[in-house]
């Protein structure tokens, strides 16, 4: 099997790549790349993403067939595709932050700055946070229950449309989304690379996911 893990320039690539490194099986190949031919041989593909909506998109969009890609692999081909944090959040249709900038539109939705409803909650949500799993029996949950903690970094959340595509929810002064997906799409706005039990598992569960 082989993964790509999408270079864009926003992104901690080699932390993510370590993560996927620990629960590997053997022979899996593991290739960080902006390269479209590699992301198109690639069988399993990775978008993660730090950083502001807006300067993301540039950033994906200003390497050379690079979203062609991404489009012909994930959305055509059907492999199976994991984002993460920013790179969850491309996802979307459109993003409001510094502005507003279209998005990958791969699902309905909006990403709009948090707003919780406890004034004493500060932006950015920044640590540890207890998984409300609206989905349990996504694949890529099994063993993965509600109450475990995910770690988050981030200021802005995605709003979906349609609330079938939210498979994960965390409480911060509100319901805030967690996880979304469709098909064989998964993001999460959590950084599995910095979850350790949960996001180590998490990323073996999409190793082995056939959506």
């Amino acid at each position: 099997m082989s993964v790509v893990i999408v270079d864009y320039g926003a992104g901690n690539l080699r932390s993510a790549a370590k993560a996927f490194e620990t629960v590997a099986a053997p022979g899996l190949s593991i290739a960080i790349s902006s390269d479209p031919r590699t992301i198109l041989a690639a069988e399993r593909v990775v978008l993660p993403g730090v950083g502001a909506f807006g300067d993301c998109m540039v950033g994906l969009n200003s390497r050379p067939g690079v979203t062609e890609a991404l489009v012909e692999s994930v959305l055509k081909l059907g492999r199976p595709f994991l984002g993460i944090c920013v790179g969850m959040q491309l996802m979307a249709s459109v993003g409001v932050e510094f502005g507003t900038t279209p998005g990958l539109d791969w699902i309905a939705g909006r990403v709009e700055p948090l707003r919780p409803d406890d004034p004493s909650l500060r932006i950015p949500q920044m640590g540890w946070n207890e998984l409300q799993i609206s989905e349990p029996r996504h694949p890529v949950f099994a063993g993965i229950n509600d109450g475990d903690h995910a770690y988050f970094v981030h200021s802005f959340a995605f709003m979906a449309r349609d609330r079938a595509n939210v498979l994960a929810q965390v409480e911060y002064g509100g319901a805030v989304t967690a996880a979304i997906g469709r098909d064989n799409l998964f993001g999460v706005q959590f950084h599995p690379e910095k979850s350790q039990r949960v996001g180590l598992h998490l990323i073996a569960n999409f190793l082995n996911w056939q959506p």
